[in-house]
């Protein structure tokens, strides 16, 4: 049950990245406000709370190797932080950050 478990929560956050990883010049995705907030809301939110959910347990995973590296706060950023603020501090219906 726990392997189980672990495999779908990974293989989700396979599938979320490419979602939550696009880029675009506009804004928008398909032009229409409306539909880019329900897309956003019932689609990319929820896959990135689960990213940020699987982030934080490979992060946890991740601790013997990144303490004694040092890396543990540039680790904690990729995987927790910047899943978390895509999901939860972005407006509703715009998928491009602003950031580079």
């Amino acid at each position: 049950m726990k392997k189980r478990l672990i495999s779908s929560l990974l293989a989700l956050a396979l599938i979320s990245i490419p979602p939550l990883s696009f880029a675009e010049d506009d804004t928008t995705v398909s032009g229409d406000k409306t539909t880019d907030m329900v897309v956003d809301l019932v689609l990319i939110r929820p896959l990135g709370l689960a990213t940020t959910i699987v982030g934080t347990a490979l992060t946890i995973i991740a601790l013997p190797f990144t303490l004694p590296s040092g890396s543990v706060n540039e680790s904690a950023q990729a995987m927790i932080v910047k899943p978390a603020e895509y999901t939860f501090k972005r407006p509703l219906g715009q998928f491009d950050t602003g950031r580079d």
